[in-house]
C-alpha cells in the first residue's frame, strides 16, 4: 500500500504541488484514494504472501515433513483456501460499498477546493486556466489569509469565437468566496481594461479598433458552478461508474442500452428521410408507361423519343439540358456531403455514449473479477512457492512482481480495448483473471506431483530422441 501511495503522489503531483494546500487536505486526499488502490494492492499482496509462505515451507523442508506424515499439498492448503475464499467475499463487499463511497468523497473534495480555497487553482508566475470559464489569469504574488490577495494581475478573456479579445491588467486584486455560494468575486484595483472590437465594415476592421478604460475598482464574478459542471462531466466520462454499486450499475446499464438504441433508431430515420432512399410504399408513377408528345409522332417514321431512351437506359438525366444536369449533380453532391458530415458528427457522439455504456459494464464485472482474482492468484502463488523452494524477499519478490505485471498490463490493455468497443466489456474485465486460471491449475498439478517449474531435461530428451529416430530411419534405408 505504501508503494502505491507513493505512485499516487507522483501521479497527482501537478494537482497537489504549488497549490498551497495544507497537509490535512493532502492527507484526506490520499486517504480517500487508498480504497481505489486495493484493486492493485490486494492481488499483488495475495500473490506475494502465498509465494513467500509456501516458499519458506519448501525451503525449510516443511513440505517433506508433511508428506512424510501423510499430509498432501491440497490438505496443507485447505485452511488457506477457506481463508482466501472468505477474503474474496470481503473484497467483493469492499469493491461494492467502500470504493464507490471513497470515489464520491474524492469527487466532493475536488469540487469544494475551488470554493474553500479559490487561490489554489492559481499558480504564481504562470498563466493558469480556470476550467469552465473562458479566462486565464497570471499573478506575480499571492499573500494574506488563504492567499486571497493578489499582486500584478493579468487576465486574458476569450470571446464567443474563442479568441483572446479582452485583456485586464491590475496592480492588486482580492478573491472573495463563500462555501455556500457558487460565485467567486475577483475584485481588481487600479488597473486598465482593453478590448478589441469587431466592426462589420471591412474598412473599419483594417483600423483595428479597440476600447480602453482605466478603473479604480473592477469586480469580475466567476461562476464556480460552471467549473463544477465541467468537473462533473469529466468525472462522468472517467469515474462516475465507479461511484455506483452492483444494483445501480445493472439498472443504469439497461437504461443506457435502451437510450443508445433509441438514439440510433431516431438518427437512422432522420438520415433515411433526408436521403429519400427508403420511401413509404406509394404508387410508382415512373413504372407506368407515359405518353410523351414527340415531334415525330404521327409521321411516316416514328423515332424513339428522349423519354423512351431515358427510361430504357434508366437515366432520367437524358431529359434535362446540360446546365440542369450540372445543377442537379452539384445539388446531389452537396446533399451527400452534408449527410456524411452529419453522420461523422453523430458517430463521435454515439462512440462517447457507447464508451460510457462499456465503462458501466466493465465496472460491474470488475467487482466480481477482483474477488475471483484473489482466489486464482493464491492458486498461482502457493504452488509456485512450493516449486521454487525459496523464501524471503529475494527470488519470490521478483517472481511475484513479474507475474503481477503480466496480470496488471493485460488488464490495462483489455480495459482500454473494451472501452473503445474493440473488445466485449465482459471479456475485458475478466481477461487477465482467465489467463491466470490455467496457469494456477497447471502449477497446482505440478506442485502436487513434485515436478519442477520447467523440466529442461525432458525437452532435451525429446529432441535427442527425434534425431536418433531420424538417424535410424536413414540407416535402414
Amino acid at each position: 500500500m505504501v508503494i502505491f501511495i507513493f505512485q499516487t503522489v507522483w501521479l497527482f503531483i501537478d494537482d497537489l504541488a504549488g497549490k498551497d494546500l495544507d497537509l490535512i487536505i493532502i492527507g484526506k486526499f490520499l486517504f480517500y484514494l487508498m480504497p481505489n488502490l486495493t484493486e492493485k494492492v490486494l492481488p499483488l499482496t495475495v500473490l506475494l504472501s502465498s509465494i513467500l509462505t509456501f516458499g519458506s515451507f519448501a525451503e525449510n523442508y516443511e513440505f517433506a515433513a508433511m508428506k512424510a506424515s501423510g499430509i498432501s499439498l491440497q490438505r496443507a492448503m485447505r485452511s488457506l483456501v477457506i481463508f482466501v475464499t472468505v477474503l474474496g467475499g470481503v473484497t467483493f463487499f469492499f469493491a461494492n460499498n467502500v470504493i464507490p463511497a471513497s470515489e464520491q468523497k474524492i469527487f466532493n473534495m475536488r469540487r469544494n477546493i475551488a470554493k474553500v480555497k479559490p487561490a489554489a487553482v492559481i499558480v504564481e508566475g504562470v498563466f493558469s486556466d480556470i476550467e469552465g470559464t473562458d479566462m486565464n489569469i497570471k499573478v506575480a504574488e499571492k499573500y494574506g489569509e488563504n492567499d486571497r490577495f493578489l499582486r500584478d494581475v493579468i487576465i486574458h478573456q476569450k470571446d464567443a469565437n474563442k479568441v483572446n479579445s479582452t485583456v485586464i491588467v491590475a496592480k492588486t486584486g482580492e478573491l472573495i468566496s463563500s462555501e455556500k455560494s457558487d460565485i467567486i468575486q475577483l475584485v481588481l484595483n487600479d488597473g486598465y481594461y482593453y478590448k478589441e472590437t469587431q466592426p462589420k465594415a471591412t474598412k473599419e476592421k483594417r483600423k483595428k479598433p479597440f476600447a480602453k478604460a482605466k478603473f479604480e475598482t473592477y469586480i469580475n464574478n466567476i461562476d464556480v458552478s460552471a467549473l463544477n459542471d465541467q468537473n462533473i462531466e469529466e468525472e462522468s466520462d472517467i469515474t462516475t461508474d465507479k461511484m455506483k454499486n452492483v444494483f445501480r450499475l445493472a439498472k443504469d446499464i439497461d437504461s443506457l442500452k435502451d437510450n443508445n438504441i433509441k438514439q440510433v433508431r431516431a438518427f437512422s430515420k432522420n438520415i433515411a428521410a433526408r436521403m429519400g432512399a427508403f420511401p413509404v410504399k406509394i404508387a410508382d408513377s415512373l413504372s407506368k408507361k407515359l405518353d410523351y408528345p414527340t415531334p415525330n409522332k404521327g409521321k411516316g417514321k416514328e423515332k424513339d423519343s428522349l423519354a423512351d431512351i431515358a427510361f430504357a437506359k434508366g437515366d432520367i438525366t437524358a431529359l434535362l439540358p446540360e446546365w440542369q444536369k450540372a445543377q442537379m449533380f452539384g445539388n446531389a453532391k452537396n446533399t451527400v456531403n452534408n449527410i456524411l458530415n452529419t453522420v461523422k458528427g453523430k458517430k463521435e457522439e454515439l462512440n462517447k455514449r457507447y464508451e460510457i455504456h462499456n465503462r458501466h459494464i466493465l465496472s460491474l464485472h470488475k467487482k466480481f473479477a477482483l474477488a475471483f482474482s484473489c482466489i486464482i492468484l493464491f492458486f498461482v502463488g502457493a504452488p509456485l512457492g512450493a516449486i521454487i523452494r525459496k523464501g524471503g524477499l529475494g527470488l519470490p519478490m521478483v517472481v511475484a512482481i513479474i507475474l503481477f505485471l503480466v496480470y496488471y498490463f493485460i488488464g490495462v490493455f483489455a480495459d482500454n480495448y473494451a472501452k473503445k468497443n474493440a473488445m466485449h466489456p465482459i471479456l475485458g474485465a475478466w481477461l487477465s483473471t482467465l489467463i491466470m486460471l490455467p496457469l494456477g491449475i497447471s502449477l497446482t498439478k505440478r506442485a502436487t506431483a513434485d515436478k519442477g517449474l520447467m523440466s529442461f531435461a525432458n525437452v532435451i530428451d525429446k529432441v535427442v530422441n527425434v534425431f536418433k529416430k531420424k538417424k535410424a530411419e536413414d540407416g535402414n534405408s
